[in-house]
């Protein structure tokens, strides 16, 4: 089993400006890679392989030379990246890769040569070692790992290890010991138990708060204002992933098996009176977290259709209610059964789930 073990680093300014040349240069490189695949496409209808693009590193260095302060590898492995972002694209899975910006995540690879000594870790181009905080324990064999920067300044790194262990084995699939899940907005979560979560809207608390400060920095344009603002925004990212971590933890220990709607996230943001909202709740973060927590420890994903009508059946009847509004929070069907939008949804998609599979 693979699983990603994240530390924050505390590298000496030195090591620090090596780090931002090590992102800088896998960003170029990147770039640079997509550019010539583009052109030599577009003018010679040649399709440049991965191996193409690599072989050209070493003219590369030649005249670009600060490139030769970073690792190999790395570079290497920010063209891996871009033709597995091209095999994802021709299958449908991604949109066509994009040009890297300096202001979207900063972050290299290293896909060997990494060993964790005396809390300090020791990468090529590193060989003093980086003081790493190890707030947990690591465990297994480390195949690679991922150094980033966040925008206020903290470097991490996220370190793949082969742990040894093997998936649990999945249960089978009984009424009893499934709960059925309606995922929202105003309601973060309902199961078909009665259990709730409210969600918690870290980004609309801190919204006048954030508009203070993004108005400082749209007049002034200051380092230490846009500082403090990717500080706020830090804070509720970091409020919210520990949300859907603990909710998310909780569903998957207390039940076997769990219903989820296939929702379209991409197609919901583009609701621009939703966007905000379905954002700042992190549906497709706690879907995710759902999928990975349940191949771990053993648990039942189901799935029920992203059209079928979860809300407008009536849980207890049978009746479709056709009329129904996002407003309706509570609705009665036409045989008199009062419903609560949610619990009913939450009631149908365990329903809906378990049609075929008991």
């Amino acid at each position: 089993m693979l699983k990603a073990f994240k530390y924050r680093l505390y590298p000496t300014e030195e090591q620090a400006t090596l780090l931002n040349k090590h992102i800088g240069s896998c960003r170029f490189v990147y770039n640079l890679a997509l550019e010539t695949k583009q052109t030599a496409y577009a003018g010679f209808k040649t399709n440049l392989t991965c191996f193409d693009l690599v072989k050209q590193l070493p003219e590369l260095k030649k005249e670009c030379v600060w490139l030769k302060e970073v690792n190999s590898q790395s570079l290497q492995q920010a063209i891996n990246n871009l033709d597995t972002a091209f095999t994802k694209f021709f299958k449908g899975q991604a949109d066509f890769p994009n040009f890297k910006k300096r202001t979207a995540r900063q972050s290299f690879q290293i896909p060997q040569n990494v060993r964790v000594e005396d809390c300090k870790l020791i990468i090529p181009k590193f060989k003093k070692g980086i003081e790493v905080k190890l707030h947990r324990l690591l465990k297994g064999t480390i195949r690679q790992a991922t150094i980033s920067k966040s925008p206020t300044g903290k470097y991490f790194v996220s370190i793949l290890c082969e742990t040894g262990e093997t998936n649990k084995s999945k249960p089978e699939i009984k009424e009893k010991s499934t709960v059925g899940v309606d995922l929202g907005i105003k309601s973060f979560l309902v199961a078909s138990n009665g259990e709730t979560f409210s969600n918690p809207k870290y980004l609309r608390t801190a919204m006048s708060r954030l508009k203070f400060v993004q108005r400082r920095y749209s007049k002034h344009k200051g380092k230490k204002t846009k500082h403090r603002l990717a500080i706020l925004h830090e804070k509720v990212a970091n409020q919210r992933k520990d949300f859907l971590h603990k909710a998310s933890t909780k569903l998957i220990r207390e039940n076997q098996s769990i219903a989820i709607e296939d929702l379209n996230i991409s197609g919901m943001v583009k609701n621009h009176s939703l966007a905000q909202s379905i954002s700042d709740a992190g549906l497709g973060m706690f879907v995710t977290m759902l999928e990975y927590k349940a191949e771990w420890y053993g648990v039942n994903i189901l799935r029920i259709g992203r059209f079928d009508p979860s809300s407008k059946t009536c849980s207890i009847c049978g009746v479709v209610n056709k009329d129904l509004t996002l407003q309706d929070r509570e609705w009665t069907c036409a045989n008199g059964h009062t419903l609560d939008r949610d619990v009913n949804a939450a009631e149908n998609i365990k329903t809906f789930a378990l049609r075929d599979k008991v």
